[in-house]
């Protein structure tokens, strides 16, 4: 064995195992190993920085991921309770129509006793559905106008000041879903009118 072959020795890069160095220690050894070092410390560097850059690649793309799956969460939850929306709104026009028949009394009054109390189990068992789906009435007689809430059909004048703006008649009753008005309730208003006297 000569003495160069003893000088020779080689490092293994943990990062790069199959990159084999190879240093030979002579006169300018030092040298040598400095440039090596340097070289090392180079790659390091791009080693560290190309690291740096995947992993704030892979976080962003985490969180991107994280953000759809809330976005998608919202869009199905938005798209089923706008189908239960419609799907309840399509009901209002039966309630609407149990509605018209109690409303003449006279002629309600008049129906089979039996058959009466059926209907008026059915239109309960209505009621009781939309109940559970949290739809409640609004426009009530004397509550006070909101135009979020009601529909104004015609201004009725009275010489009551404390009954302007207040809901004299419901001629169709709104519901809401939650906090959401799925249908304003339609309404006429009083409206306050000073008395001219002659």
């Amino acid at each position: 064995m000569s003495l160069d072959e003893e000088k020779k020795e080689e490092i293994i890069l943990p990062e790069k195992e199959a990159e084999v160095l190879e240093f030979e220690f002579n006169e300018d050894g030092e040298e040598d190993l400095k440039k090596t070092l340097k070289k090392l410390r180079a790659d390091l560097k791009v080693c560290k920085a190309e690291k740096e850059e995947y992993l704030t690649g892979w976080q962003k793309e985490r969180a991107d991921f994280v953000n759809y799956k809330k976005q998608e969460d919202d869009r199905k939850t938005n798209f089923s309770e706008s189908l239960r929306e419609r799907i309840l709104t399509r009901f209002l026009s039966v309630l609407d129509s149990f509605n018209m028949a109690f409303a003449n009394k006279e002629a309600w009054e008049k129906v089979d006793e039996n058959w009466r109390k059926g209907v008026e189990y059915i239109y309960a068992q209505l009621n009781t559905i939309f109940e559970e789906y949290g739809v409640k009435e609004i426009g009530e007689v004397g509550e006070s106008f909101d135009h979020n809430l009601h529909h104004s059909i015609e201004m009725i004048p009275t010489d009551k000041k404390e009954d302007n703006h207040k809901i004299a008649e419901v001629i169709q009753k709104g519901y809401k879903l939650g906090d959401r008005v799925i249908r304003a309730a339609r309404v006429n208003v009083w409206e306050y009118h000073e008395k001219i006297e002659k």
